[in-house]
């Protein structure tokens, strides 16, 4: 049966190697189709893999629901959460003297991380970054987004963590039965050790500082057990502080950046009056592409005021926004990777565009950054060092020059476009 399985992964690379797909799509598909061939042994492992995993501490959905990791009090909720869990009153976000209220909301992306991180640091030149007052972040927009939180001191180090080789180096190593057997495509604990060498203590104690001032670092981790989006209220994590805090943190951002398959799991620890068990986190993008309102805003018709200046909404989205054009091998790990390629893409442009629509009804300024069809299409995982700092340096130019905001979503731009053209 193994035997079986690791041919069929044999077949399924010389199929991958084959492939007529674009460079752009073989971009866009990377992970999924290093994934697609690992799953490929998935059927001839089945009977052992049932087994292998390590088994779990059961627990209740009113287990889940009434479990702390740390200790009690508002670390932590859920996404599709009702109103009143944003507006509690001891973690409403307050904007600095002097300051307008700024969110910046980072998406995932995989290596497109760096567009991101170029994004920053050019901004800084310009002279024009603003001082967020809450920066939420989606799997590698949750690695990004402590760095940006904590403003242009800490610009060195997010540069070097996307163009140094580390990321490369991260998935040089595949391990197909691994995938199989839960500890992910890339091995256990790759991306976690990963985290531990740019986070350390004294940059929770700097977060914790900026929390105490009423700003706040938001990170959506995927809850596979309850199957809803979870957002982290990361400054509150660190203000607790100690081993176990800045445990949970690294966790945190580790889960949100976990895709399924590629890497392992996050099990977070939690307890319930008493008795302690583990959470499965995974990738936030899995179930949030992109997180800038709650729910309860983006669909509950609800009208967001402020008595200060106008406050100004920032998302920078870590890949083509815009849908391109391939024809697809009939092949299934193609077919796959094109899908969730797809879903991921439109999940993103929903988002943006209810975003844009509750800015435009309250008044709050919409400005949306990402890569443009003017970077050229670039073959390879994504990941390629060479890439990444080709990544960066598109960003960091867009910035700098300060020509890198759309005020509106492509596909509205697109539309008016387009009724213009018909309107006789």
């Amino acid at each position: 049966m193994i035997v079986f399985g690791l041919l069929a992964r044999r077949r399924c690379y010389r199929a991958a190697k084959k492939s007529t797909l674009r460079p752009s799509d073989r971009q866009d598909r990377s992970l999924l189709t290093r994934a697609g061939l690992g799953i490929c042994g998935v059927f001839g492992l089945a009977l052992l893999a049932a087994c292998a995993g390590m088994p779990r501490t059961p627990f209740t959905e009113a287990d889940q629901i009434a479990a702390v990791p740390i200790r009690p009090g508002s670390l932590r909720f859920w996404a599709d959460s009702k109103i009143s869990a944003f507006q509690n009153e001891g973690r409403l976000a307050v904007a600095q003297e002097g300051q307008p209220f700024t969110y910046l909301a980072l998406s995932g992306g995989g290596g497109g991380g760096a567009f991101g991180a170029g994004i920053l640091n050019g901004w800084t030149e310009s002279g024009k970054r603003p001082e967020f007052t809450v920066v939420s972040g989606v799997s590698v927009g949750a690695l990004i987004a402590p760095f940006a939180f904590l403003g242009s001191a800490y610009d060195g180090r997010l540069k070097e963590i996307y163009t140094n080789g580390d990321a490369e180096r991260l998935i040089s190593r595949p391990d197909p039965i691994g995938a199989i057997f839960g500890s992910g495509l890339f091995g256990h604990g790759e991306l976690r050790r990963l985290i531990s060498r740019y986070i350390d203590e004294e940059m929770l104690e700097a977060i914790a500082r900026e929390d105490r001032k009423g700003r706040r670092l938001l990170v959506v981790t995927t809850n596979l057990d309850a199957q809803r989006a979870m957002i982290w209220d990361l400054g509150a994590i660190a203000v607790i502080g100690g081993p176990k805090a800045f445990k949970l943190f690294g966790d945190v951002l580790a889960a949100s950046a976990s895709v399924p398959v590629i890497f392992a799991p996050q099990l977070i620890d939690t307890e319930v009056f008493g008795r302690r068990f583990q959470e499965m986190h995974v990738d936030g993008s899995i179930s949030v592409p992109v997180f800038t309102l709650p729910d309860s805003y983006l669909h509950g018709g609800k009208t967001m005021t402020s008595r200060r200046a106008r406050p100004d909404i920032y998302i920078i989205e870590n890949g083509r926004i815009e849908a391109g054009f391939s024809v697809v091998p009939n092949q299934s790990e193609a077919i796959a990777a094109q899908s969730f390629s797809t879903m991921n893409r439109v999940g993103v442009q929903a988002v943006v565009a209810q975003t844009y629509k509750t800015a435009k009804k309250d008044g709050i300024g919409f400005h949306l950054a990402y890569v443009g069809r003017d970077f050229p299409e670039i073959g390879g995982t994504g990941f390629e060092t060479d890439t990444m700092r080709r990544l960066y340096s598109y960003g960091y130019a867009k910035a700098r020059d300060g020509a890198f905001w759309s005020t509106e979503p492509p596909q509205i731009a697109v539309a008016k476009q387009t009724a213009s053209i018909s309107t006789p």
